[in-house]
């Protein structure tokens, strides 16, 4: 699964996309933006995942 790297990465980038967007503060919004980009690529799917079809975003939004 994801590791600490992955959760700092997660909250300075939701940080970040709020500032952008004038909030002072993120909300779930902005994790949810930013989400996909950080988690993507740490994602491993089991054997029963990928004959499934799951994609890594189907993970990403159930975990959201």
């Amino acid at each position: 699964g994801a590791g600490p790297r992955a959760s700092q990465n997660l909250i300075l980038a939701a940080k970040t996309h709020a500032a952008i967007l004038g909030k002072f503060s993120p909300d779930i919004e902005n994790v949810q933006a930013v989400a996909n980009p950080i988690l993507r690529h740490r994602i491993i799917k089991n054997y029963k995942a990928e004959a499934e079809g799951v994609t890594d975003e189907d993970v990403i939004k159930s975990l959201l």
